[in-house]
């Protein structure tokens, strides 16, 4: 059964290039409520714990590198349908292929520094949120 919550992190190329702001407001005027948000910094072990069913992968070492290069923001949303819909408010992997005015066509610079991570499941949503927040950090 679908949920409403999902989870999100804006990445550090967005971060650094000062767009937290912009998508952050492009998520809230998408009906979007933000549950629990903070700007952290992973550390190279932790950006691996998050990324390690990619451990088999060839781009692994190098995802877990770029996403501790610089602060992140993440943020646990709420709305009905929320992995679908926000799947759709941050567009394709790829911003080339990202559809206008999605925030990946309008903030990612690449397929690896693309600007924001979405859960792709409810399932994934709920690991990923914990992952960041506490139970007790959540309003």
């Amino acid at each position: 059964m679908a949920t409403n919550r999902t989870f999100t992190m804006i990445k550090p190329d967005a971060v650094n290039a000062g767009n937290s702001g912009a998508i952050t407001k492009m998520i809230e005027e998408a009906g979007f409520r933000i549950v629990a948000m903070k700007k952290t910094q992973l550390s190279p072990e932790r950006a691996g714990q998050f990324y390690a069913i990619h451990k088999e992968r060839p781009f692994y070492k190098d995802l877990c590198t770029y996403m501790s290069s610089g602060p992140i923001v993440p943020m646990i949303l709420e709305k009905e349908n929320a992995v679908e819909d926000f799947r759709k408010l941050i567009g394709a992997t790829d911003p080339q292929k990202a559809a206008p005015g999605t925030i990946r066509n309008l903030f990612a610079k690449s397929i690896e520094a693309n600007a924001i991570h979405g859960s792709d499941s409810d399932a994934n949503a709920e690991i990923e949120g914990n992952f960041f927040f506490s139970h007790m950090e959540q309003f």
